[in-house]
């Protein structure tokens, strides 16, 4: 059973203006992996603040994936690509790829997405769509590798 972070970075969702319905889609898909969600938290689109609990949740709490919802997109204040690239040590760009590869099938706006995966020490910290639908779709296109991939992060046999 991995040990799982979700962090949705959204202004609205953090003031209560708007649900988090892409969190909550995001904790019932990772049931598959298998994971357990052990910390799920909500903030505004803050650089600072998403470097912090990406750090906090790699370092601190341990977590084998990180998934983050949200802030990948083209308005001033989506930084969640660039606060990851900080506290990453190894990027991992077949993940965001391959997301976008298969959600082209879906929608031509998939291009549009600017997530990134990367390593921190032992866990492996995956950005997603902040749409419900993007981050579900991102997510399934993926879920079936990433044990091999968290396996090897591990030092697991692979």
């Amino acid at each position: 059973m991995y040990k799982v972070a979700v962090l949705t970075i959204s202004d609205k969702c953090s003031k209560g203006q708007r649900e988090d319905k892409s969190g909550k889609i995001i904790q019932d898909i990772i049931k598959n992996l298998p994971g357990e969600v052990v910390k799920y938290e909500i903030i505004p689109d803050e650089p600072e603040m998403i470097e912090r609990k990406l750090i906090d949740y790699s370092d601190n709490l341990k977590v084998d994936l990180v998934l983050t919802d949200g802030g990948t997109g083209f308005t001033e204040r989506d930084q969640t690509p660039e606060a990851t690239k900080t506290v990453i040590e190894k990027e991992v760009p077949g993940i965001p790829e391959a997301m976008r590869v298969e959600c082209l099938k879906f929608s031509k706006r998939a291009m549009l997405s600017r997530a990134i995966a990367g390593i921190r020490g032992k866990t492996l910290i995956v950005n997603l769509p902040g749409s419900s639908k993007g981050a579900k779709e991102s997510l399934e296109a993926v879920l079936d590798t990433l044990p091999h991939g968290l396996d090897m992060i591990a030092g697991k046999e692979h």
